[in-house]
C-alpha cells in the first residue's frame, strides 16, 4: 500500500501484524462491548452489580453520547453510570486510576475500566509514517474493594499540553468542525512528528517508572512485570534498560497488535494473566498525545485458577 518494507517496519517498531475493525457502521464500542462482556461471562459478574463503567479511548464512536454509556447499555449496565476519558496513549492509565478512586472512597463496589480504540478509523493509508503503526483492539479489567495491600498502589500521571502541535487530529473539533475544506485537507488522520514524540517518549516514560519505583523503594528484583503502553519497541526498551530490567520481565504483544493506543495495557494484561500471580508488583507505564504521561504501581490480586 506505501513504499516501505516488512523489514523497514519491523526493525524500527517491533511491529509484524495488526487487528483492523471492519464492518458498516462498527465503532469502538463494538470492541469495547466484546471485551466488557467476556470479562463479565468469564468470572460470573451480574451486569446489574456494576456501579460504574469508565470508557478510555481517542476515537469514539461519535461526539456523544460518550461511547461508556453505549458500551453500558450494550452490556445490560442498568445500575452503573459511565463517561469517557481522553488521554490519548495514557487514557487507560488515567482510566484506571480515576476507577481506583470511586472504589477507594467507598463511592463504587465494582468498577470496570475499558481501554478501546479504532485507530483505523483515523489513519491515513497513504501516509507511510503513522499508517503502518495503528491497530484496533480493546481490554477490560475489574476492580474491587480489598481489605489488603494490593491493586493500584501508587501513580505518577503527567502532562503537557505545549506538546499538541507534535502529536494532534487536527479537525473533528469544536475549534475546526468537520466540513468540504478539512476533509480535503486530510486534517481528519493522525498528524505525529515522529523523532520528537519518540524522544519526548523516551525521556518521560522512562523517568516516571523510575520515579514510581523509588517512591516506592523498588528496585530491579522487586518488579515482576513492567506493562508498557505498546507504541513502539525502542521505546519499551529504552524503559526496561533505565529501570534495569531484563527482556524477560517485560510484557511485548506489540508484534500482534500494534498500537492500539486505549487497548495496548489491557491487552497485556490479557495476554499473560495466566502468568500473573497473587502479589506480584506490577509497572504499568504509558506516554501519548497530549503530551500524556506516567507509571502505576500496582500489586496483583488474583490467583491464575
Amino acid at each position: 500500500m506505501v513504499d516501505t518494507s516488512d523489514e523497514w517496519i519491523t526493525t524500527r517498531t517491533g511491529i509484524k501484524e495488526r487487528r483492523i475493525l471492519k464492518g458498516e457502521g462498527l465503532g469502538t464500542s463494538y470492541m469495547a462491548t466484546k471485551a466488557v462482556t467476556n470479562l463479565l461471562q468469564n468470572y460470573n459478574i451480574d451486569p446489574l452489580d456494576i456501579d460504574l463503567l469508565i470508557c478510555a479511548t481517542t476515537t469514539p464512536d461519535m461526539q456523544f453520547p460518550a461511547t461508556g454509556n453505549l458500551v453500558a447499555s450494550n452490556c445490560g449496565m442498568k445500575n452503573a453510570f459511565s463517561y469517557d476519558v481522553s488521554a490519548a496513549c495514557c487514557g487507560f492509565l488515567f482510566a484506571l486510576n480515576t476507577g481506583a478512586q470511586f472504589i477507594a472512597t467507598g463511592r463504587c463496589k465494582k468498577v470496570i475500566v475499558v481501554g478501546g480504540d479504532k485507530m483505523s478509523s483515523i489513519v491515513d493509508y497513504t501516509d507511510r509514517t503513522t499508517c503502518i503503526i495503528f491497530g484496533d483492539g480493546a481490554g477490560a479489567v475489574l476492580l474491587e474493594p480489598t481489605t489488603e495491600e494490593q491493586g493500584v498502589l501508587d501513580s505518577v500521571l503527567k502532562s503537557d499540553g505545549s506538546g499538541w502541535v507534535h502529536l494532534h487530529q487536527k479537525a473533528g473539533g469544536s475549534q475546526r468542525p468537520a466540513s468540504i475544506s478539512t476533509v480535503m485537507a486530510n486534517e481528519h488522520y493522525i498528524y505525529q512528528e515522529g523523532q520528537k514524540v519518540f524522544r519526548f517518549a523516551v525521556q518521560n516514560m522512562s523517568d516516571a517508572c523510575v520515579e514510581i519505583m523509588q517512591r516506592n523503594n523498588l528496585t530491579a528484583d522487586d518488579v515482576d512485570w513492567l506493562v508498557p503502553h505498546q507504541a513502539n519497541l525502542r521505546i519499551i526498551n529504552a524503559a526496561r534498560e533505565r529501570m534495569e530490567l531484563p527482556e524477560s520481565k517485560v510484557m511485548e504483544n506489540i508484534q500482534r497488535y500494534g498500537n492500539t493506543t486505549s487497548g495496548t495495557i489491557p491487552l497485556c494484561l490479557w495476554d499473560w494473566q495466566d502468568r500473573l500471580k497473587k502479589g506480584d508488583n506490577l509497572i504499568l507505564a504509558a506516554f501519548g498525545g497530549g503530551f500524556t504521561w506516567g507509571a502505576t504501581y500496582i500489586k496483583w490480586a488474583m490467583d491464575p485458577q
